[in-house]
C-alpha cells in the first residue's frame, strides 16, 4: 500500500517533536538528580500516650527537710594488757567463718582496719585515745523550723554523740531529746538556724495504690530519692504489740532507717523502719511507721523526753473461731483475757480471766494488737469504759489507767513441770489423760493423744487445765459437768483455760471429739 508525500512529512514531524519533548524531560530529570536535591521522608513516629506524673517539685521542695543521722559511740577496750582480741591478720579469729558477717564488722565497726599511722585499730591500744566512733548512719527529717527531727530508735540507740548532714552538705552537731523503743522512734535536736522542715499526713486518707516518695541516705551514699505505691496497710511483722505498718514498694535499703516518704503533696506518711529482704539488699517490700502513730509519739518526746502510756495490767490472747464459739460470741473480733495481774488496773476494776475485752470508751476492738494501741494512746490514770463478754452477755468495766511499766513483764524461765499422782485418769472426749494438781487446783495433763483436737490446737503434757467455760476445774467430773452444760446451751466447743510456766492462756476443744 502507498502513502501520501503530504502524510509521510507530518507524521515525521510529529515523531521528531515526541523524541525532542523526551530528551527534554530527560534534561531536566538529569539536573533533578545532579543538584542533591533529597526526596521527602516521612515524619518520625509519635504517641501520644499518658503521661507518669513527675515527682521533681515534690523532691525539690522536701529535699532540704531531709538529713542524713550518723551516729558515734565510745568503744571500751576489752583488754588492759593491749592484746588484741581479734587475733590474725584480718582481726577476725574470733568470729565465726560467716563472710557476711565479718564484712558488717569491717564496714561498720572498724574491725581490722588501719588507723592514719598504719596501726591496727584492735592492735596495741592508745588508751588516751578516746574518741567516739562511728557505729551507725541512717536517715531522718526536720519536723520544726527551730530544729527538731526525728529518726528511728534502731539507729541511735547505741549512740553518744550524733551529727546529721543536710542536703548541701553542712554538719551540724544534735542532742538527742528521746526515744521510744516500743514504736521505733527518736527525736534529735540542732541548734542555731532556721530549718526547712515538713508535715505529718493525715494517713487514714492513704489508700493502697498510692503514689509515694522516699526520700534518704541508703548505703550512706546521701540524698537518695526512690518511688513506688502504697503495697498494703496495718501489717503486722512481729516488732512489737504496736505493730501497724503501711508497706510500700519504694525501694529501701540499709540507711534509709528514720527517712520518710511522701505523698505527693510532701507531707509525710510514714517513717521508713524496717524491710523485708533475704539478701539484705531491697526487694520491693518496707515498712514504715504510719504518720499518726509517728505524730503522737514525737509530740511526747518533744515535751517529756519519753512515752507516757495507759496502762490496763492484762495478758491477752486472739479470739479464735472456736473461742468464739465456745462463748456463743457471733464473731471473732476482740480480746481474751488470759489472765489479770495482781497490781493491775484491770483486775482492781473487776476484769478476770475468760473475758472478751470488745470496746473501749464505745470503740470496737478488734484483736489484741488493736486493743493495745488503743489502750496506750491514753494517758495513764485517764478512765476509761470497758466493755467485755462474760457468761453470754455484755458487761462495762469502768477502769482507770495505770502507766505502762517501762519493761513488759516476762514469762517465767522454769520449765519444770508439775508433779503428777499416781492415779491418772482419761477425758477421752478430749483425747487428754489428766490428774489432780498436787495443790488440788486444776488437773495436770499427763498424755495427750497425738491424733486428737487438743494435740492440733497446742495442749502439751504438763499444763495445766484450771477451767472449763470460766467454772473452776478440779476433778474430771467437773469437765465432764463443764461439757454437758455447753451442750445443753447449744454450743459446740468448751473453753479451757491453760496454764503453762505461769502464764494462762485459752484454749478451745470441740465438744464431743477426740
Amino acid at each position: 500500500m502507498n502513502v501520501a508525500p503530504d502524510s509521510y512529512s507530518r507524521s515525521r514531524k510529529r515523531l521528531l517533536t515526541a523524541v525532542a519533548s523526551l530528551a527534554l524531560v530527560g534534561a531536566i530529570g538529569a539536573g533533578a538528580l545532579t543538584t542533591g536535591t533529597s526526596p521527602v521522608l516521612a515524619d518520625a513516629v509519635r504517641v501520644e500516650a499518658p503521661q507518669m506524673p513527675s515527682f521533681a517539685d515534690v523532691v525539690e521542695h522536701v529535699s532540704p527537710a531531709v538529713v542524713s543521722v550518723k551516729v558515734k559511740a565510745k568503744i571500751e577496750p576489752t583488754a588492759d594488757d593491749g592484746s588484741d582480741p581479734f587475733q590474725g591478720p584480718d582481726g577476725f579469729n574470733n568470729l565465726p567463718n560467716n563472710p557476711q558477717l565479718r564484712r558488717f564488722f569491717k564496714e561498720f565497726r572498724g574491725f581490722g582496719g588501719q588507723d592514719q599511722d598504719g596501726n591496727r585499730r584492735f592492735g596495741r591500744r592508745d588508751h588516751n585515745n578516746d574518741q567516739p566512733r562511728p557505729v551507725a548512719q541512717g536517715s531522718g527529717f526536720f519536723i520544726s523550723e527551730d530544729g527538731y527531727l526525728v529518726t528511728n530508735n534502731h539507729v541511735v540507740s547505741e549512740g553518744s554523740s550524733f551529727t546529721v548532714v543536710t542536703n548541701d552538705g553542712k554538719e551540724l552537731d544534735a542532742k538527742l531529746v528521746g526515744t521510744d523503743p516500743r514504736t521505733d522512734l527518736a527525736v534529735l535536736k540542732v541548734d542555731g538556724g532556721k530549718f526547712t522542715y515538713v508535715d505529718f499526713a493525715d494517713d487514714s486518707k492513704v489508700r493502697v495504690g498510692d503514689w509515694v516518695v522516699a526520700v534518704g541516705n541508703p548505703f550512706g551514699l546521701g540524698g537518695t530519692v526512690t518511688a513506688g505505691i502504697v503495697s498494703a496497710r496495718g501489717r503486722d511483722i512481729g516488732a512489737g504489740p504496736y505493730d501497724d505498718f503501711l508497706q510500700i514498694d519504694a525501694s529501701v535499703n540499709r540507711g534509709n532507717s528514720g527517712g520518710p516518704t511522701f505523698n505527693l503533696n510532701g507531707q509525710v506518711v510514714g517513717i521508713n523502719t524496717a524491710i523485708f529482704s533475704p539478701s539484705g539488699g531491697s526487694v520491693g517490700i518496707a515498712f514504715d511507721i504510719p504518720a499518726s502513730t509517728a505524730k503522737e509519739v514525737v509530740n511526747d518526746l518533744m515535751k517529756n523526753g519519753a512515752v507516757q502510756r495507759g496502762w490496763l495490767g492484762v495478758e491477752i490472747q486472739p479470739v479464735t473461731a472456736d473461742i468464739a464459739e465456745s462463748l456463743g460470741l457471733k464473731s471473732d473480733k476482740g480480746a481474751l483475757v488470759s489472765s489479770a495481774q495482781d497490781d493491775g488496773p484491770g483486775k482492781k476494776a473487776g476484769i478476770v480471766a475468760g473475758d472478751v475485752i470488745t470496746q473501749v470508751d464505745g470503740k470496737d476492738v478488734a484483736s489484741p494488737k488493736e486493743l493495745a494501741r488503743v489502750i496506750g494512746a491514753y494517758s495513764p490514770g485517764k478512765s476509761v469504759d470497758v466493755t467485755v463478754w462474760r457468761d453470754g452477755k455484755s458487761q462495762s468495766v469502768k477502769v482507770d489507767l495505770g502507766k505502762l511499766p517501762a519493761s513488759d513483764k516476762q514469762a517465767s524461765n522454769d520449765d519444770g513441770k508439775q508433779a503428777a499422782p499416781a492415779k491418772p485418769d482419761t477425758l477421752a472426749d478430749l483425747g487428754l489423760t489428766v490428774t489432780k494438781s498436787d495443790n488440788g487446783k486444776g488437773l495436770v495433763v499427763t498424755d495427750v493423744d497425738p491424733d486428737s483436737q487438743a494435740a492440733d490446737r497446742g495442749i502439751q503434757p504438763g499444763d495445766v487445765i484450771t477451767s472449763v467455760n470460766s467454772a473452776e476445774v478440779n476433778t474430771t467430773d467437773d469437765v465432764t459437768k463443764a461439757m454437758g452444760d455447753a451442750v445443753k446451751a447449744g454450743r459446740k466447743a468448751v473453753l479451757m483455760q491453760i496454764t503453762r510456766n505461769d502464764s494462762n492462756r485459752f484454749v478451745a476443744l470441740p465438744v464431743g471429739k477426740g
